[in-house]
């Protein structure tokens, strides 16, 4: 087969991206590619040799005879598995490959149970443990987080879920049926305003490393946190609405149907793969709202990490890039 795959090119670089980063369609078929939930079904051993096989590459050793294409997908596992700034292998729940199969589950079953308290805290509490994992998961991982710090964050934010959900249960009883059926995204809408900052607090008090165009090192600025981690939340509940506002409307439409009344076992089911359906287009759009190497304008930084800047490399530096994190 050698003779027929195309040998890497001279001059191949495994971690330029395939497509431009600076349009959103550009981003979006990056993130399908990454975020495609079949990779979670890689077993350990092929996602540890395609690390091998990335570093190597980034290193020159290309094994004689490997193909691009071999080589593309061993970045597409690489960059669904391991983190972007550690090279640490992801735990399989924080993963976004894993958001659409968790994701649905998740969302289908809070969409189904709403009606009752007990219901909506026992899923709400699920969900923000999931949250917490993912969020945990894709921090910007130069910043280190104590275990007392995630364990606020998380009690704080499924506190704001919780406080969210049942106090507007409670409010929607006298309400039109389908503004109940809202209730379960905006108390994923509230929670992830405070889980995202909390879990990834440690960015917004010392800041994050920043860098040039060449990724020299400039210092860290409190700022570009605040920047990247308000993308993030922005683009969750992006993630999260198409499904969890539309879905209502179409559950309560057809549960009006006698068919639909007669096969009440399926509701949740039928649910969870709907939930799926939008969250297999809406996970890789929501991440493709942003840039993923996030830029800050020299004149919004810190006024100290400005002048520094300034004083090294006078304007020769307009823009500062950092990684936000997913």
């Amino acid at each position: 087969t050698h003779g027929e795959m195309a040998t890497v090119s001279l001059g191949f670089n495994i971690d330029a991206p395939r497509w431009d980063q600076s349009t959103f369609v550009g981003r979006l078929k990056h993130f399908l590619n990454i975020t495609d939930p079949r990779t979670v079904l890689v077993p350990e051993e092929e996602l540890d040799r395609a690390k091998a096989l990335v570093e190597g590459c980034r290193a020159g050793l290309v094994p004689p005879g490997s193909s691009q294409e071999q080589l593309l997908y061993a970045k597409k596992l690489y960059d669904s598995a391991f983190h972007p700034d550690s090279g640490e292998k992801m735990n399989l729940i924080g993963r976004m490959s894993f958001q659409v199969p968790g994701g649905m589950a998740l969302t289908g079953c809070m969409l189904q149970f709403y009606r009752t308290v007990p219901a909506v805290v026992f899923w709400q509490w699920v969900n923000q443990s999931f949250n917490a994992i993912v969020n945990y998961t894709n921090r910007n991982a130069a910043s280190p987080i104590s275990l007392r710090q995630i364990g606020v964050a998380y009690v704080t934010a499924t506190g704001t879920a919780l406080a969210t959900a049942v106090g507007l249960n409670l409010y929607t009883k006298r309400a039109p049926p389908l503004l109940a059926r809202w209730v379960p995204f905006a108390a994923v809408a509230a929670a992830n305003c405070v889980n995202i900052p909390m879990m990834r607090q440690q960015e917004i008090i010392n800041g994050v490393t920043v860098t040039d165009g060449d990724n020299n090192e400039l210092g860290c600025s409190r700022r570009a946190a605040v920047k990247g981690i308000a993308q993030v939340v922005v683009s969750r509940i992006t993630m999260a609405a198409p499904g969890m506002i539309i879905l209502p409307i179409i559950m309560e439409r057809l549960e009006k149907f006698p068919f639909m009344q007669r096969i009440r076992v399926l509701h949740g089911p039928l649910q969870v793969l709907l939930c799926g359906g939008f969250l297999l287009i809406m996970v890789p759009a929501a991440c493709a709202l942003f840039p993923q190497r996030c830029s800050l304008a020299l004149t919004d930084l810190e006024p100290e990490l400005r002048d520094s800047i300034m004083a090294k490399h006078g304007d020769k530096v307009p823009y500062v890039y950092f990684n936000k994190g997913l």
